[in-house]
C-alpha cells in the first residue's frame, strides 16, 4: 500500500516504518521531528511538517494517493499534559481532527491509530478489555480518547474503516539496535533504568512500595516495541482483505512489578545504581495488563518477544550503542 506515517520519526513510528518497508509498503513520513530523528527513518521517503500546518499536509496528500494512514504523532507524557493540559489538546485531538478532515476530504479508505490504556483511567480490574468504560484521568488519556471518538464517528459517516491500537508499556529496541527510545528526559520506567546502568543518571526513584502487590510495587505489562509493530502491519493487511473497524489491545496479559523490572536491568547489565523508593504518585493503579484475546482472535497476532529479558537486553544494547554514538 502507499501509507502516510505521522511521527514516524519517534520511537514506536520508527519501529513500524521499518517494518512497513520490510513488508514492500510505499511509505511517506510526516513528522515535525519534535521528538524524531530522521536518521530514524530508515524506509519511505520524510517529509518535515506539522499536523497544524493543514495547507502543507493538504498539498501532500493531494500529491500522493494514500490507501492508509497510520497516526502516530502525540505528546505522551502523563505529568506535563497535567501541568499543560491545552498543549496536549492542541497537538494530540485537534491534530488529529485536522487530519482526519484531510482523510475524509481525499477519501483515503484506511487508518491506524496510536492510543493508549491510559484511556481506561483507574480501573477496579486488573486485566482490562477493550469493552470497559473508558474513565482517563489526566488530559493524555482524555486527549487520545476524543481523538478515538472522532474516528469511530468519521467511520461510521464515510468508508474509513479504522484499527484503534491502544497499547500498553511499549518498551525495548530492535534486536540488532537499529533503532531504539531516544527520547530525552523519557519517563519509561525500562528506559530510565538502562540510562542509569549506563551511568547517564545518577539514580532513579520508585513511586510507592505499598500496593497490593506480590512485593509492593506497581503492575505493568510491558510489551516489546518489535511485537508491537508487527501489529500494526498486520492491521492493514487485515483490513486490506475486508476486515471491519477494531479497537484492540497490545500487551501481553501478564506483567512485571517495577522492582522486578529493576532487577532485571540490574542483572542484564551488571551494574548497580542508587534506587530510591519514595511516595505514591497520584493516579497510578496497582495493576493494570491487557486482555489480549481480541488482538489474537482478530489479527492472529502472537508476539515474538514476550520475554522480560529480551526486552532489557534489547533496551541496554540500545542505550549502550546511542550513547556511544553522542559522545562521537
Amino acid at each position: 500500500m502507499k501509507v502516510l506515517v505521522t511521527g514516524g520519526a519517534g520511537y514506536i513510528g520508527s519501529h513500524v516504518v521499518k517494518q512497513l518497508g520490510e513488508a514492500g509498503h510505499d511509505i511517506i513520513v510526516y513528522d515535525n521531528l519534535s521528538t524524531g530523528y530522521e536518521w530514524a527513518v530508515t524506509y519511505g521517503e520524510l517529509i518535515v511538517g506539522d499536523l497544524a500546518d493543514v495547507d502543507k499536509l493538504d498539498s501532500v496528500f493531494a500529491a500522493h494517493d494514500f490507501e492508509a494512514v497510520l497516526h502516530f504523532a502525540a505528546h505522551i507524557v502523563v505529568p506535563e499534559s497535567v501541568e499543560n493540559p491545552l498543549k496536549y489538546y492542541r497537538n494530540n485531538t485537534r491534530n488529529t481532527l485536522n487530519l482526519l478532515g484531510i482523510i475524509e476530504k481525499y477519501k483515503t479508505p484506511y487508518m491506524v491509530f496510536s492510543s493508549t490504556a491510559a484511556v481506561y483511567g483507574m480501573p477496579d480490574e486488573k486485566v482490562l478489555t477493550e469493552d470497559m468504560p473508558l474513565a482517563p484521568i489526566n488530559p493524555y488519556g482524555a486527549s487520545k480518547m476524543m481523538s478515538e471518538q472522532m474516528i469511530r464517528d468519521l467511520s461510521f459517516a464515510t468508508d474509513l474503516k479504522h484499527v484503534i491500537l491502544r497499547y500498553f508499556n511499549v518498551a525495548g529496541a530492535d534486536l540488532q539496535s537499529r533503532l531504539g527510545q531516544a527520547t530525552p528526559e523519557a519517563t519509561h520506567l525500562i528506559k530510565v533504568a538502562c540510562e542509569c546502568a549506563s551511568g547517564v543518571r545518577p539514580g532513579m526513584k520508585v513511586f510507592g512500595t505499598d500496593y497490593e502487590t506480590r512485593d509492593g510495587t506497581c503492575i505493568r505489562d510491558y510489551i516489546h516495541v518489535d511485537d508491537l509493530a508487527k501489529a500494526h502491519v498486520m492491521a492493514l493487511d487485515y483490513m486490506s482483505k475486508g476486515g471491519d473497524s477494531e479497537i484492540l489491545n497490545c500487551g501481553y496479559g501478564s506483567g512485571f512489578t517495577v522492582k522486578e523490572v529493576i532487577d532485571v536491568v540490574k542483572e542484564k547489565s551488571g551494574q548497580d545504581f542508587n534506587v530510591e523508593e519514595t511516595g505514591r504518585r497520584a493516579g497510578d493503579p496497582d495493576a493494570l495488563m491487557a486482555d489480549n484475546t481480541r488482538i489474537k482472535k482478530t489479527l492472529g497476532w502472537e508476539p515474538d518477544h514476550a520475554d522480560l529479558g529480551v526486552i532489557v537486553q534489547s533496551a541496554l544494547d540500545w542505550e549502550k550503542k546511542w550513547q556511544a554514538s553522542k559522545n562521537d
